[in-house]
């Protein structure tokens, strides 16, 4: 019998990377220097990123303060399509998928994420499909670490605590799913990754 029966991966800098930067420079195209100003009041003001994430705010009243932050030079839509174009493909852990899919592993995607970033970003990923379920932190009212969102995904699998596996980039959130009983690693490189997989008798 397997010792794990669900595999959770994080989405952004997982399977999809992600560079604010790409943002700052395409703001700074439109106005030398606003795409440095907007991403200094980002960071400043980042609990408004959480909130977002965490479903406390809607998109609209986020929007409203995004492109207050951006001095009307920029409108509702067009700020969409930038402010979701930081995304890149991992595409060695996409492959991953169907391998882990194959040896009748549940695969569950577990992420702090926001509805723009979702529309705009990445929904229209196939790779999307291999998962049995999404768990975006703005649909379940939480965020990593908090121990509601990884609950939110054992609801889900029905699976015990000790069955799950998570690969996530962020050390503080691997950490708060071992608080919940889960096994998993922090991923940096897709070569480590396989490697901790093989250890596991996962792959």
């Amino acid at each position: 019998m397997k010792k794990y029966s669900v595999i959770v991966f994080d989405l952004g800098n997982v399977l999809i990377p992600f560079d604010y930067q790409i943002i700052v420079n395409k703001f700074n195209r439109i106005k030398p220097g606003l795409g440095n100003k907007f991403y200094k009041l980002y960071e400043e003001n980042y609990h408004i990123h959480r909130d977002f994430e965490k479903g406390k705010i809607h998109t609209e009243e986020f929007l409203t303060i995004m492109l207050k932050w951006l001095e009307g030079k920029v409108i509702g839509k067009q700020f969409c399509k930038i402010y979701s174009s930081l995304f890149s493909i991992n595409q060695k852990v996409v492959d991953l998928l169907p391998v882990l899919k194959k040896k009748k592993y549940k695969l569950v995607l577990l992420s702090n994420t926001n509805p723009i970033h979702k529309k705009y970003g990445y929904q229209h990923h196939d790779f999307l499909n291999y998962f049995d379920k999404l768990i975006l932190s703005y649909e379940v009212k939480s965020i990593k670490p908090e121990k509601e969102i990884y609950k939110a995904v054992e609801s889900f699998t029905g699976e015990p605590a000790k069955e799950h596996f998570f690969i996530d980039d962020i050390k503080k959130y691997v950490d708060g799913a071992k608080k919940m009983g889960w096994d998993g690693i922090q991923f940096t490189t897709y070569e480590n990754l396989v490697e901790e997989l093989k250890k596991k008798k996962i792959l």
